[in-house]
């Protein structure tokens, strides 16, 4: 609990409201319990809450450094996993969709599904040593299908409508 504290201390000045900030700690508490399945209804029950809604909102639309607290957390990891001889491990994962707003979606290749779905691909940096694993980073496929269509990657709000 006390390196849980520490590194909500690290990363709570990323948070402009003092509630994020509080929801934050809920729902990395929650990832880090033996929960036997993680999603939005387990994390936010976890904390006493009725509905998913505030962790979904701290995901989605709260006011925070989303950046800012990827390299906290990472740098948190590397001073307390570092070592010589950790590696970068790179993996993709696809989340399937059934619609065609959300960022990304199309009919492609997921690992996950083990065949072509309408879905997401999200790419993966886990840094691993003899101490232990930890994700340090992520980033969001985006296809060339929506990289040139500058409307579509406004509708879904991707870089403000300038998708690379």
């Amino acid at each position: 609990m006390a390196e849980l504290d520490s590194l909500m201390t690290r990363i709570g000045q990323r948070f402009t409201r003092c509630e994020p900030r509080g929801r934050a700690g809920e729902y990395v508490s929650g990832l880090v319990a033996g929960l036997e399945r993680k999603n939005g209804w387990t994390l936010a029950e976890r904390a006493g809450e009725g509905s998913p809604d505030g962790m979904q909102r701290l995901l989605r639309a709260a006011d925070w450094d989303v950046d800012g607290v990827r390299d906290d957390v990472r740098d948190y990891v590397v001073e307390h996993l570092g070592d010589p001889d950790a590696v970068l491990a790179g993996d993709e994962t696809g989340f399937l969709k059934k619609g065609t707003k959300s960022a990304g979606v199309q009919r492609q290749y997921s690992g996950t599904a083990g065949r072509t779905e309408n879905c997401q691909i999200g790419v993966f940096l886990a840094y691993a040593s003899k101490h232990g694993h930890a994700l340090i980073d992520r980033e969001l496929y985006v296809p060339q299908s929506w990289t040139s269509d500058r409307q579509r990657c406004r509708g879904a709000d991707i870089n403000g409508g300038e998708c690379r």
